[in-house]
């Protein structure tokens, strides 16, 4: 069934999953497309009937140009022929579902009449979601001033085959429709990974069997926290069932932390939702159209700054952030699992002549490349292109490009931690509790238990993919960077 847009409204987090992961086909309602006209005709209306107004791109030139002022003949020149030299950046793309996700956030201007298109047009980037192949936007080489570099490629087709009026052009390229489909992106696939951290730090807890108060209930009252009250109670649902039998005294600092560092998660999962779904169905053209309204309000066109998507790339930074924590505390269970003398296990999980000492190395790259990924995304040093306006790029696509790194990073950590776990238990002879029983199988169908000696890489790295795999539409593995 198509996704049907009345309004932006109808432009949120679960309807991009449908449109952008699942493939659904877009179409707007009656009402909308009528909406559409009466702003095309109002907006024609105020440009002809007003020739003094200076409309960026529409009575001047673009860009360095903007100080050309046009005749309303030179302006319907200047809409037939937009520029293609916006088409530069190259390199590594985005993956196919984030063509579709920034056609579909690209909606949001128009659903309304704010981006003062013909229905025609509105109607044709809709019919872009039929399911044809779209074109993979770069994902390197963005450093413009907005998104008009990724935007002119995913476009391209239209503005060289329809017949565009005024404005039109600026209306497909002039916006932030990709960040809002990176951070969509992000917070649809965050909600999958995290739930395979929790289940593997699950995991780990009764592998080492920590003691059961660094979990209880009775924290949430303490700490005022909802999302470390959320990660406590996933705690004791994964872990009904548990052994009784624990550690005689605490478990190392890593193990303790754990309710609270995934509250974090929890946190920043729940700022990329927020940030997506404002972002999904915000009007982000530029000049925007406002349409004549009641009391005889004239229309007017405002030029500004909205193709400049301020949230997406913190909070981008904070799923990361939060990444590189949770690899490094991989890093920590794995290694303090191997240790007898702190894990109170059979040294280095020994069975017989196998041996995964070696995994502790691995985690520990993993943790560090992860570390290397987070950091502040700032407003880069580089004028954008350095020429006239554009003296400020956008940084969102740096920002989803170190996302995508750190959270393959964290798959990969969480894979080594799990098949750590599932030695311990084996070695001990223990089961897991019913809530986890499902993943220690799903772990050992890729890594089999070490009784002798043989090289683990392979095998961690095909359940690291396959975990992979899950987290988004079109994760193959196939990449140097999976997820990219």
């Amino acid at each position: 069934m198509p996704v049907i847009l009345d309004r932006r409204r109808d432009i949120t987090l679960e309807s991009y999953e449908t449109v952008a992961w699942n493939g659904a086909a877009v179409r707007f309602s009656p009402g909308a497309l009528e909406r559409i006209a009466e702003s095309r005709r109002a907006f024609v209306d105020l440009i002809d009937n007003n020739p003094e107004l200076v409309i960026y791109g529409v009575t001047s030139g673009y860009g360095q140009r903007a100080y050309q002022r046009f005749t309303r003949e030179e302006r319907r020149a200047h809409a037939l022929k937009p520029s293609t030299a916006p088409r530069t950046a190259f390199g590594r793309t985005l993956p196919p579902r984030l063509s579709r996700g920034v056609a579909f956030a690209r909606l949001a201007s128009f659903v309304e009449g704010h981006a003062a298109v013909t229905p025609a047009l509105a109607e044709g980037v809709a019919a872009m979601l039929d399911g044809r192949p779209l074109p993979n936007i770069p994902a390197e080489g963005n450093g413009g001033a907005g998104e008009i570099l990724p935007l002119s490629v995913l476009f391209a087709e239209i503005v060289e085959d329809v017949r565009l009026a005024e404005k039109e052009a600026l209306a497909l390229v002039n916006g932030s429709p990709a960040s809002s489909a990176m951070i969509a992106d992000a917070a649809l696939a965050a909600r999958r990974r995290h739930r395979l951290a929790e289940s593997v730090f699950a995991l780990s807890i009764e592998a080492i069997l920590a003691p059961m108060e660094a979990y209880d209930p009775a924290l949430a009252d303490l700490w005022q926290d909802p999302d470390e009250a959320a990660a406590l109670q996933a705690f004791n649902v994964l872990l009904a069932g548990a052994a009784e039998t624990r550690r005689p005294y605490q478990a190392p600092v890593s193990w303790r932390i754990l309710p609270r560092v995934l509250g974090q998660a929890r946190r920043a999962l729940r700022q990329a939702e927020e940030v997506a779904e404002s972002s999904l169905s915000a009007v982000t053209d530029n000049p925007v159209f406002l349409p004549p309204g009641e009391a005889g309000r004239k229309g007017r066109i405002l030029s500004n700054g909205s193709y400049h998507n301020a949230r997406a790339y913190p909070a981008l930074d904070a799923l990361t952030a939060i990444y590189a924590d949770l690899a490094l505390l991989a890093d920590r269970h794995v290694s303090k699992l191997l240790d007898g003398k702190v894990s109170l296990l059979p040294d280095q999980l020994l069975a017989g002549e196998g041996y995964l000492g070696c995994l502790g190395f691995t985690a520990a790259g993993f943790a560090e490349q992860a570390r290397r990924a987070a950091g502040a995304t700032l407003l880069p040093g580089s004028e954008g292109g350095g020429f006239a306006q554009n003296d400020v790029a956008v940084p969102v696509f740096h920002a989803w490009r170190r996302h995508q790194e750190a959270a393959w990073c964290l798959e990969a950590s969480l894979a080594v931690l799990a098949t750590v776990c599932a030695q311990a238990f084996r070695v001990t002879a223990r089961r897991a509790p019913v809530p986890l029983a499902e993943i220690l199988e799903e772990v050992r169908g890729f890594v089999p238990p070490m009784h002798e000696q043989r090289a683990l890489g392979q095998e961690v790295e095909r359940l690291a993919l396959h975990w992979h795999a899950g987290m988004a539409p079109e994760n193959d593995g196939g990449s140097s960077l999976p997820g990219m």
